[in-house]
């Protein structure tokens, strides 16, 4: 600590900021197929077809049952092996975070249409749409309203947990700090920096988890808005 370099850290920062970008874009396209597919699970899950919720059922048990770690290895070691070709290491790593973080989502979306009145949807099948567009038009607008601090909340995590796919040699901002920590031989300045940074985004994410949330309660902006009215 005596000897704390922060030049190492501003000439690697474009090496850095790169990882930084894959990180994100991973993250992100992560967190957009995970929730389509999530929800397509959530209503598989809420689908008196039995088929459909045993299937939904059994998937979202097993990938939320078991370390995503594994998961990740059994992409990158066990498919390969049995489809005999490998996916990359990009592909393997995607692959495994939508299959766990859909899992994830569906619980909180299930959870979100669940908070909808059933008589809205008895109401839309009185007005003449069918089931599909009673969801879509109906339940599923209200029930990401009340999904989205949830939701945001469990991106955090993945955005957090983006940084086991460094074991596989995947190089977003982890793995390239682990890179260039070995390279120059300064772990303690490149690992302080990598957990300010990851820090720093889960702050600003936590703020926009309070600040939407405090815009998606409606008690909580009546009472705001009672007050400023009394004020």
């Amino acid at each position: 600590m005596l000897n704390f370099d922060l030049q190492v850290i501003w000439q690697e920062l474009p090496f850095l900021g790169q990882g930084l970008l894959t990180t994100l874009l991973f993250a992100t396209l992560s967190i957009l197929v995970g929730l389509v597919l999530g929800t397509l699970l959530a209503l598989m899950r809420l689908s008196p077809f039995p088929p459909f919720f045993w299937l939904a059922t059994a998937y979202i048990n097993l990938f939320r049952s078991i370390p995503i770690l594994l998961g990740i290895f059994w992409f990158y070691f066990l498919v390969p092996f049995i489809i005999g070709r490998s996916l990359g290491n990009f592909a393997s790593a995607f692959i495994a975070f939508v299959q766990f973080e859909a899992a994830y989502y569906s619980e909180i979306i299930r959870a979100g249409i669940q908070s909808v009145p059933q008589g809205q949807i008895g109401a839309g099948l009185a007005s003449g749409l069918n089931y599909p567009q009673v969801m879509w038009l109906i339940v599923l607008p209200q029930a990401f309203r009340n999904m989205i601090p949830p939701l945001l909340t469990q991106s955090i995590v993945l955005f957090q947990d983006t940084s086991l796919i460094s074991v596989i040699n995947v190089r977003e901002f982890m793995g390239a700090s682990r890179i260039i920590a070995e390279k120059e031989g300064r772990p303690v300045e490149i690992y302080i920096f990598a957990a300010l940074i990851y820090l720093l985004v889960c702050l600003i994410s936590s703020q926009l988890v309070k600040f939407l949330e405090q815009r998606t309660d409606p008690k909580r902006r009546r009472s705001t808005e009672t007050v400023a009215v009394v004020g």
